[in-house]
């Protein structure tokens, strides 16, 4: 989470958000237009109500409507008189009042913490705050995920309009998770036993979904990309031309269990060999324990070629134009991620792999808490 971006600055959201909602319900119809406002307000900054009735292809009085019910609520501010427009009644601005209110975001993608933060509606960390998960899984980790929520939303400096959650696992829209191995979760509602529980809304969903959305919106991440997330398990989120990728299931972008070694290692979902057991930060951990500097970056190229060989299909598949590796930056960034970029351009056509870039996460490990509030904006304001 970048401090020099601002509400004014330029965004990119996804094409499945807004877009998406075009056909709306009648009922639905003023949620809809006071979403339209909004994103318009928080990605081109301050602007007349006549510059937004153009922009938004609303009417006059819709906009004036709308931006009266938003003062009232706070979410908007009048800026004065935008001048240099030559003749007539000059126009007042009006912005969006994006240091008014809060966000907390958890996440939960590390094998040994659990980091939060509470960050302003442009992704600014107001707190910032980590706490040992020591091997809690199942319902103990959902009581201590609870615990700590309830701590950071108690250090916001203003309203919390609701918490986003990263989390590793097959997540669905609603935010229950179908499927986490790693953390022993299995058909739980995640999402709303912590609405019911903290009195706010709740948003969770896969970190490596998440991570993708942190960076498309916040990072600069290109319009078809790949995050790969490495923690304790290994998971990917996938954007393609503009538009995040769900599945048939919630589950685009399980590479962690795809089998890349035959006759490997037990995996936490019960099958041998899959691209977690030699991927995750715990395996690549003990891959180099006790090696020297040379040996261990031959361990990590080997371990980088099998990333490669996993990505090379789904890559030229796809056309995608990067990937992004986010964890450890001392286990990934160096002989691992050489060797997987090395190993793609080797098993690809050039047309593919030939601007392909495979770099680090701009966000570091802020990726999943940029994109966990991303979440919270999309559900709340209909912001992205």
């Amino acid at each position: 989470m970048s401090s020099t971006t601002s509400a004014g600055a330029s965004r990119r959201t996804l094409g499945s958000g807004l877009r998406a909602t075009a056909k709306v319900l009648p009922e639905h119809t003023r949620a809809h237009n006071r979403a339209l406002v909004l994103q318009h307000l928080f990605h081109e900054g301050p602007t007349s109500r006549a510059d937004l009735a153009r922009a938004t292809s609303l009417t006059r009085v819709t906009v004036s409507d709308l931006i009266n019910g938003l003062l009232a609520e706070g979410l908007v501010e009048e800026l004065g008189v935008q001048r240099g427009r030559g003749v007539g009644k000059p126009a007042i601005l009006v912005g969006m009042r994006t240091d008014a209110y809060q966000i907390v975001t958890v996440d939960l993608s590390d094998d040994t913490v659990m980091r939060g933060a509470v960050l302003t509606l442009t992704g600014e960390a107001v707190v910032r705050r980590s706490l040992s998960v020591h091997d809690r899984s199942g319902d103990e980790l959902v009581s201590l995920i609870e615990r700590f929520a309830r701590r950071l939303i108690a250090s916001a400096t203003q309203p919390v309009i609701g918490v986003g959650i990263g989390a590793p696992g097959v997540i669905d829209e609603s935010g229950r998770v179908h499927e986490a191995p790693n953390r022993k979760w299995t058909d739980l509602p995640l999402a709303s036993l912590l609405t019911d529980h903290l009195g706010l809304p709740v948003q969770v969903a896969n970190d490596a979904d998440v991570a993708a959305l942190g960076e498309y919106t916040f990072g600069g991440g290109g319009d078809s990309m790949l995050v790969v997330t490495v923690g304790q398990g290994v998971g990917a989120g996938l954007v393609v031309d503009g538009s995040r990728v769900w599945g048939a299931n919630s589950a685009a972008g399980e590479l962690g269990h795809v089998t890349v070694v035959d006759d490997g290692e037990l995996c936490a979902c019960g099958r041998r060999g899959c691209l977690e057991t030699v991927l995750s930060a715990p395996a690549l951990r003990r891959r180099i324990e006790g090696l020297d500097r040379d040996a261990a970056d031959a361990a990590l190229a080997h371990v980088g070629r099998i990333l490669g060989i996993t990505l090379a299909p789904v890559i030229s598949a796809l056309n995608l134009g990067e990937v992004l590796l986010s964890g450890p930056a001392d286990l990934l960034d160096g002989s691992l991620r050489d060797a997987a970029q090395t190993t793609v351009a080797e098993r690809t056509m050039p047309a593919v792999s030939a601007g392909l870039r495979l770099r680090m996460a701009t966000l570091d490990e802020d990726v999943v808490l940029a994109g966990a509030a991303v979440l919270v904006l999309g559900a709340q304001l209909g912001v992205s």
